[in-house]
């Protein structure tokens, strides 16, 4: 409130009595002696302002202390409510959790009251991987009978007495026309792919440790054969460089290709500075020679396999983990066991046999054969809780060919370690494209023609390497050579190659020795410069394309099913039907790409070799997790989860869900909905499941946070199959019934390979 200035008149009435006036001041006088006198004012800057009174009522120490009370007061009374609030809220929560507690017990006692049920079920249409286990073991015995009975000549690969007739023929057969050798080679090379697809596809039950061996070094011996019966081919061409004499240079070039092979060879026939360089327009690979070879008598030769046979045999031998399906009686067993006797599992599966073989190389440096068993051995002595050692052995179902690339992530016992930054590591770069040979040879001497003889001088060396840089100048300073290499357009190089050469003294790919890498991607060439002659090879990052950014399977007709791959680089397409697989397209950046591969049915083993082959790997190894970052997975969630998805891959779709990065290791998380047509409308729903137990999630893929909390009216169950057929029409489950065992295992095979549950 402003303050105010209140003036106070005094009036005083005058009795009116008979007075002698003239002794009183007149009234005037009175009013100015009662009235205060007016402030004094001056006019010379106008009138002087009022001044407010700015101070504030000074509260006594009484109201202060009542002001007080009373605020004590209401904030007691504040207090009080909030408390009584937080109670009732409290209470209004143990109460929801008591209810939900009770719902989700009722939920898990139901679950547990039909789990047998289920899960013998479940195993029932588990028969169909044994169904096909065993289709595929009388399918081997009927193609070794087939061929017993074509009698063609051709050796069986896997019988030991045959295949080395064979070898000993080819050696002493001594045509060495290249045409020829070309030819032979294609059959050397299907032989090599048949026990290379044996060793791969065969389950280890049904091959011994000896066999095994046997056929790695069948393998071996016939890569070194092949190699030798190529190094007679070119010194025979090269007796008759002469009639392959380039009409402006003098010098006798020669190209023969096949698909398999490709010979680039020239001869140094007029030894002149001036034709130092030379171009091979067939292949578009070329070389520049130091000045002292120019004038030398020497040949160069590019050979060119497109294969790779140089690399240890492990690499060239990676199976695919597989399935071990029990039989009915054991099935049905296991599903006791697994609520029952959790022990007696851990048991057996600590007795389960080991890893089958991989190759190593002997102290003398030659590669030979050894059982993968041997190496596997770092597997058993990997430390776990107990608790994750009974969780991870209760798979029976899985051999130690699944649980090994998923379990042996915590070991690395056996592991060497590279210090050398010059030696390649095989577990993270591959080749691709193939391998280069390229040697500088002396040139033998040249066939003569005398009347109707061809005279020509024999050399008991052979074909022979012509040393450069000089033995004897080793501290001396020789150019490198200089080569360019033209890029297979079969193969699909995401970034610029790695350039490597073969050391044969360590087994090994090394980068140092070579210089001066020129990359041009519009070309698809590489220029180089190489120390010495070396055997090359252009290795890429074999997890480019890992993690996945998404993936999809979805039925589209009766056991035929297209699952979509799309990582960083490519989008991959791959129809399955029945047990063989088509790779549909190659999609790297909107165009359609590896078309010599595409539309081709194969088996899921050989659309893996050849994809990887052509530079596009979605086939995670077994020491993938150490060089990509993954959401790794416990193996009971996600090698039952392939399984059970591939039982009803017939009528379901999956599909990637970005929650399944947030639901930790003992659960998977994907996106499942009924799909009976191909052009419908896919109504996604999410799906947790941790290999025992599966649930209905309530979020969806655009809620903001991950919960576990269960959708409305649904419940628990067993097993994926009976999680989805609560909501299924009866035409999808008809599907799944009547599903091809066949189409089942394919669809297996090619979830187990490209592992979409972890590296995505």
């Amino acid at each position: 409130m402003k303050p105010s200035l209140e003036v106070t008149q005094t009036v005083v009435r005058i009795a009116p009595t008979v007075t002698n006036f003239s002794a009183f001041p007149c009234t005037a006088c009175l009013l100015r002696r009662l009235l205060p006198s007016p402030p004094h004012r001056e006019y010379a800057h106008g009138p002087k302002k009022k001044k407010k009174s700015g101070g504030k009522k000074k509260v006594s120490k009484a109201e202060q202390l009542r002001l007080q009370k009373e605020e004590e007061e209401r904030r007691r009374k504040e207090e009080e409510e909030a408390r009584l609030q937080a109670q009732k809220e409290e209470a209004a929560r143990l109460e929801k959790e008591r209810i939900e507690q009770e719902q989700m017990e009722k939920l898990k006692a139901k679950d547990q009251e039909r789990r047998e049920a289920e899960l013998a079920e479940l195993h029932s249409l588990e028969q169909k991987f044994l169904s096909a286990q065993q289709w595929k073991t009388d399918y081997r015995a009927h193609a070794k009978w087939e061929h017993y009975l074509r009698c063609d000549g051709s050796p069986d690969p896997t019988v030991l007495q045959e295949i080395n007739t064979f070898m000993s023929l080819w050696r002493e057969d001594q045509n060495e026309d290249i045409q020829l050798v070309m030819e032979k080679g294609e059959q050397v090379l299907n032989l090599i792919e048949k026990l290379q697809f044996i060793l791969s596809d065969t389950p280890p039950n049904e091959i011994t440790e000896k066999e095994t061996v046997q056929y790695q070094e069948s393998i071996l011996e016939l890569q070194n054969l092949l190699h030798q019966k190529y190094n007679g081919a070119t010194e025979h061409l090269l007796k008759t460089a002469n009639m392959y004499e380039d009409s402006d240079t003098g010098n006798m070039q020669a190209v023969m290709k096949d698909k398999n092979v490709t010979f680039c060879i020239w001869a140094n026939l007029k030894k002149k500075v001036r034709f130092k360089n030379h171009v091979f327009y067939d292949t578009q690979h070329g070389f520049d020679l130091p000045k002292s070879l120019a004038v030398s008598s020497v040949a160069v030769r590019i050979l060119h396999t497109h294969y790779d046979h140089v690399s240890p045999l492990w690499l060239q031998c990676q199976s695919v983990p597989q399935l071990e399906v029990l039989d009915s009686k054991d099935l049905t067993q296991h599903s006791k066991d697994n609520v029952e006797e959790p022990e007696e599992e851990e048991k057996k599966a600590r007795e389960e046999p080991n890893m089958p073989a991989e190759e190593e190389t002997c102290s003398d440096g030659r590669k030979s054969a050894i059982s993968l068993k041997e190496k596997s051995n770092s597997v058993a002595h990997i430390n776990e809780t107990e608790e994750e050692t009974e969780k991870k052995s209760e798979i029976l179902d899985i051999t130690p060919q699944v649980q090994d690339p998923l379990v042996q992530e915590e070991t690395n016992e056996k592991e060497e370690a590279i210090t050398d930054e010059n030696i390649v590591n095989l577990q993270q770069f591959v080749p691709v494209g193939g391998v280069y040979h390229i040697d500088v040879l002396h040139l033998p001497p040249q066939v003569k023609q005398l009347k109707d003889w061809s005279m020509v001088e024999l050399l008991d060396s052979g074909l022979e390497a012509y040393p450069y840089p000089p033995e004897e100048a080793e501290d001396a300073m020789h150019p490198p050579i200089q080569i360019t290499l033209r890029l297979s357009d079969n193969v699909m190089y995401f970034e610029d190659p790695v350039i490597a050469r073969w050391d044969p003294a360590g087994q090994q790919w090394r980068t140092d020795g070579i210089s001066n890498i020129t990359y041009k991607t519009q070309e698809k060439s590489i220029t180089f410069g190489m120390a010495a002659f070396y055997t090359i090879a252009l290795l890429q990052d074999t997890h480019l394309n890992m993690p996945y950014q998404a993936w999809q399977l979805q039925p589209t007709g009766m056991d035929e099913a297209l699952l979509v791959v799309t990582t960083v680089f490519a989008t991959i397409q791959i129809q399955i039907k029945g047990n063989q697989c088509m790779l549909s397209s190659v999609v790297v950046e909107e165009k359609d790409v590896l078309s010599h591969i595409t539309g081709k049915w194969i088996s899921p083993i050989d659309l893996r070799t050849v994809l990887k082959k052509a530079g596009v790997n979605i086939f995670p190894g077994e020491y993938s997790h150490k060089y990509v970052s993954v959401n790794k997975k416990a193996p009971l969630a996600e090698v039952r989860a392939y399984q059970q998805m591939a039982l009803i891959a017939s009528a379901f779709a999956f599909a990637w869900s970005k929650w399944n990065l947030e639901a930790g290791q003992e659960q998977v998380v994907f996106k499942v909905s009924e799909h009976l047509k191909a052009d419908s409308v896919k109504d996604w729903s999410l799906y947790m499941f941790d290999g025992q137990k599966a649930q209905k999630l309530k979020i969806t893929e655009t809620s903001e946070a991950f919960s576990e909390e269960l959708e409305e009216d649904s419940e628990f169950h067993s097993t994926l199959y009976h999680m989805l057929k609560d909501a299924a029409s009866k035409e999808a489950i008809d599907k799944v019934e009547t599903a091809s065992f066949l189409f089942v295992d394919g669809v297996y095979q090619l979830l187990l390979a490209t592992r979409v549950l972890t590296y995505s």
